[in-house]
């Protein structure tokens, strides 16, 4: 068995005055301000045309997406190393929260003392991974001197404050929509929510979000939720930018495998990432659920993982299914309230256990499928979409009896009686060679529209996760959100509902998945 964050039975006090002051520290300046400037701001502005106040987040570029050709023996090495990019993200926002006063008085405060510090630290860091790739045989790609420059990301409700008139392009396009309590970006359905409420920093942790913020001071705020019931049907889950295509249909393998693995009854949760970060303890900085593999954590070896006990009812599926927590914003903590993974890096509150988490196996509506080779890992959607963009998001967020209209910006207010849903479709197309890659993507890839797999991939079983959560609806009163739930995140991301995503590692027995893609190619329903 992993490491586990569990949820203690008994009820835990609220430790406002203490959360308080831990996300003071680990929260990375998103107490002090709000953050939702524009993530898409050029990567070449100067950082000394921003005002210190204006310094909300800081933006810096994603190098694990840019390292697509990594020899194997040094991905773990690699791995490690990016790991320590993040933790450095993460010790420049506590910096940036430590010294508000400071950057107060002194305009070049942010760019001196955080933002230059920071590029020294990622250059040596660098550096080391190009040693280590070029000690193994490989190259580094062009261009990775300038992957060491970070932003500075202006606070777009400072910049623009008072309650203009702004721009929504509709469901497709980027707009800027600025009222007066709610100043910032808003990309409709099909964008990236970037929706600034009020400063504020809660109610002490009771979550009586004083400026629009959740519990935490962080996110989420009141623009990134939308009541479902206003949002026209447009088809039901569709992913972002292409991405999440649901592969079966009408003709091809027609055939479904569900396979029973509960909804995580037994708390198994960590905030490691196997896939992303080997050997890396809370290399994901935040907490996962975890159903099926119960061996799952940083240190986890590919024969841990095959000789591990399994949730799954059938004992064949020894798979790793994993995706982030919900909490709820209701002004409680939960046992991780102090401890890296929660609230160490600005995830607090209530995590809630899913009611129902449905794990399902589909065909290709081209043709047959191929069976998974063992230890393949597959991750779908972008923790990290809210600064990189959407080129990887892969989010539906719906209501029961509502699954018709899916958002992949907003949270939805599901009416009385109705439970909100988090659906991923997966890749499920297969390069034929290889169960992971450098950047992790590459190796697998989604269907085309018409369900085809370019590039001579070939067809795999498409998992399908839907997962059914009972949570009491937000409200919001006078622009001020009450009672918010929100996926945990890295720091820097802000809870936003389009860094949702979901893992997978293939732990299927041979005789097992031989007997899934049977059972898809034959156009049965199995489990």
């Amino acid at each position: 068995m992993g490491r586990n964050t569990r949820k203690r039975r008994s009820p835990l006090a609220v430790r406002a005055i203490a959360a308080s002051a831990a996300l003071a520290v680990a929260g990375g300046g998103l107490v002090w301000a709000n953050f939702y400037a524009s993530a898409g701001e050029s990567k070449s502005k100067q950082n000394s045309t921003l005002a210190s106040a204006q310094v909300a987040t800081i933006d810096c570029p994603d190098v694990g997406q840019q390292l697509t050709s990594v020899p194997r023996k040094a991905r773990k090495s690699v791995a490690k190393e990016l790991a320590t990019l993040d933790q450095q993200i993460t010790a420049a926002y506590k910096r940036l929260a430590d010294t508000r006063q400071a950057q107060a008085g002194d305009a070049g405060f942010v760019n001196n003392a955080i933002l230059n510090p920071l590029e020294s630290k990622r250059v040596a860091t660098l550096d080391r991974i190009r040693i280590n790739i070029r000690n193994a045989g490989g190259q580094t790609p062009q261009g990775m001197d300038q992957l060491a420059t970070c932003q500075g990301v202006a606070d777009q409700n400072q910049t623009n404050a008072g309650g203009g008139q702004g721009q929504n392009q509709g469901n497709n396009g980027q707009g800027q929509n600025q009222g007066n309590n709610n100043g910032g970006q808003n990309q409709g359905d099909n964008g990236q929510g970037q929706n600034q409420g009020d400063n504020g920093q809660g109610d002490n942790g009771q979550g009586q979000d004083q400026g629009g913020n959740g519990q935490g001071g962080n996110g989420p705020v009141a623009a990134d939720f939308v009541d479902l019931t206003t949002v026209q049907p447009n088809g039901g889950p569709k992913g972002v930018g292409g991405n999440g295509l649901a592969a079966n249909g009408d003709g091809g393998s027609t055939g479904t495998f569900t396979t029973s693995c509960g909804t995580n009854e037994n708390e198994n949760r960590n905030s490691d990432n196997v896939i992303v970060a080997p050997g890396v303890s809370n290399g994901a900085q935040h907490q996962h659920d975890y159903v099926g593999n119960q061996s799952n954590n940083a240190f986890a070896s590919d024969q841990d993982l095959a000789n591990a006990d399994t949730t799954c009812q059938n004992q064949g599926d020894k798979s790793s299914y994993f995706w982030p927590v919900i909490r709820l914003q209701d002004g409680s903590n939960d046992i991780d309230a102090n401890a890296p993974g929660g609230g160490q890096d600005g995830n607090v509150g209530q995590i809630v256990e899913p009611n129902q988490a449905e794990l399902k196996f589909v065909g290709n509506k081209q043709g047959d499928v191929v069976a998974m080779p063992t230890a393949l890992r597959i991750i779908t959607g972008d923790a990290k979409s809210f600064v990189n963009g959407l080129n990887n998001a892969n989010t539906n967020w719906s209501c029961t009896g509502l699954e018709d209209r899916v958002v992949t910006d907003k949270y939805p207010i599901c009416p009385q009686g109705s439970s909100v849903v988090r659906t991923s479709f997966f890749q499920s197309c297969w390069d034929g060679q290889n169960i992971d890659s450098a950047n992790h993507r590459t190796h697998v890839d989604f269907v085309e529209q018409d369900g085809s797999c370019s590039n001579g991939f070939q067809a795999i079983p498409q998992l399908q996760v839907r997962l059914v959560y009972d949570i009491p609806a937000p409200s919001i009163q006078n622009g001020q959100l009450q009672n918010a739930y929100a996926v945990d995140s890295f720091p820097d991301q802000l809870h936003k509902a389009i860094t949702d995503h979901n893992d997978f590692i293939n732990f299927f027995d041979q005789n097992t998945m031989n007997q899934v893609v049977d059972c898809i190619n034959s156009g049965q329903d199995c489990q």
